[in-house]
């Protein structure tokens, strides 16, 4: 992991450019504000531009910090309920947009039809009914490690995470596949097509907001066949490798607590296989308690996420983050978008 921490110069910078767009655009879903953020990212300073380049192409370290960025807890109201009802118009807006002009460097954002009403930027926070759930908004459990949308062929480039609120220091974990030890022979096991994912709860239909919430008639036809896609994965899986990409520097692609249910169809081989690479992740785990203001970048091909378990309060001041899907080419998925411009997978 390496941390960038922002100096006065920067932050000014880049308080400068969110203040315009701002008085420009009312929310980050926009879609004319996120036609133009790129073109307004390009005027941040050149050093963090830099560093956030090179992130990119030399794919190290997996994750990235940024710290530094001013967050006045006042301003934020408390921790919502639930995302569901969430008007448009958030007092969390600064902030917004100043993670969205520093992630458009990294990747294009990209949503999902199927979560959080097919918002570009979604909450992170407890919800009370999934407190005990394998899902961001669960508390009580520890978040397994995992690949971010393991399941789904478009899945996204890199993670993106901005802390608004965490006053337990809950900490985020991870591991660079580039750490764990894997043998040749394991790598081989991994790197055949034989594995199944089945889409996370976040995407599945009992998760999705109320009928009154869908009033865009373009979304809801999106979300329709994005729910399909993911009934579809949990009715009959396609096979898919662990490990792909270069054989010497392998991408990955997991997630145990929802491959836990076709282990069965794996074999001896299959499973134990499973069972080592977790066993190596595992000891290659890090942690990383995000303060309010930091970003954090996380390269899904090469490193997992989760987060440590801790009791939410469920009373306006748990744990917020910001988060945002980046993909490194939009046209991979132009087939699952309305339109060019559309930023919306289903």
């Amino acid at each position: 992991m390496r941390t960038i921490e922002l100096g006065a110069d920067d932050i000014s910078a880049l308080s400068g450019v969110a203040a315009e767009l701002s008085g420009r655009h009312g929310s980050v879903e926009d879609e004319s504000f996120q036609n133009e953020c790129r073109v307004y990212a390009e005027e941040l300073p050149r050093g963090l531009r830099r560093a956030l380049n090179e992130f990119r192409l030399a794919e190290s370290p997996a994750v990235l910090v940024i710290s530094g960025l001013p967050v006045d807890d006042a301003t934020l109201g408390p921790t919502p309920a639930h995302w569901i009802g969430l008007p448009s118009a958030r007092p969390t807006l600064p902030y917004d947009l100043a993670f969205y002009l520093i992630a458009c460097l990294v990747g294009e954002p990209v949503a999902w039809a199927t979560q959080q009403d097919g918002r570009i930027m979604h909450d992170v926070f407890p919800i009370r009914e999934h407190a005990g759930e394998q899902i961001g908004w669960g508390s009580s459990e520890v978040l397994t490690w995992h690949t971010e949308d393991a399941f789904h062929p478009l899945r996204a480039d890199y993670l993106g995470l901005m802390c608004l609120r965490n006053p337990d220091r809950v900490e985020t974990t991870f591991a660079d596949i580039g750490d764990a030890d894997l043998a040749g022979e394991l790598r081989d096991l991994l790197s055949q097509e034989r594995y199944y994912i089945l889409p996370d709860d976040s995407h599945r239909p009992r998760n999705q907001a109320t009928a009154a919430g869908q009033e865009d008639a373009r979304l809801g036809e999106l979300r329709a066949r994005g729910l399909q896609r993911v009934e579809q994965g949990l009715a009959s899986p396609e096979p898919v490798a662990v490990l792909f990409g270069s054989p010497y520097a392998p991408y990955l692609r997991i997630d145990p607590a929802y491959m836990e249910g076709a282990r069965d169809r794996l074999g001896p081989a299959g499973r134990a296989a499973l069972d080592q690479i977790g066993a190596a992740l595992d000891s290659a785990t890090r942690a990383v308690a995000l303060a309010p203001g930091d970003i954090c970048f996380i390269d899904n091909y090469q490193a997992v996420h989760g987060r440590q378990a801790f009791r939410a309060r469920f009373d306006g001041t748990d744990r917020w983050l910001r988060r945002l899907n980046l993909a490194r080419d939009l046209r991979k998925s132009r087939a699952d978008r309305l339109s060019a411009r559309s930023r919306v997978i289903y």
